[in-house]
């Protein structure tokens, strides 16, 4: 189970935020997941830790709506964790 705090949807932004590297393992254990063909409800069981038969519709969301950012995360956001830091 998730042991950090999420959000119903992570934060949409056009850079790599506080929330995306908090919850780094999470997108890529979603990514694992959808390779292996694991069933969504089961997966977001076990990863957030909600039953998708009492909150159907919440449970696909907060699934959908981190595995989309975990793509984009791989698509584009990835390239932002190695750029140097500006202090």
């Amino acid at each position: 189970m998730n042991e950090a705090p999420f959000q119903d949807r992570p934060p949409k932004t056009d850079r790599v935020n506080a929330y995306d590297e908090k919850h780094l393992a999470i997108y890529v254990r979603l990514l694992m997941a959808e390779e292996e063909g694991a069933d969504w409800r089961e997966v977001v069981h076990v990863i957030f830790g909600l039953d998708p038969a009492r909150e159907p519709d919440r449970a696909k969301f907060v699934h959908d709506s981190h595995l989309a950012r975990a793509r984009w995360m791989v698509d584009a956001g990835y390239q932002q964790l190695l750029q140097p830091q500006m202090q």
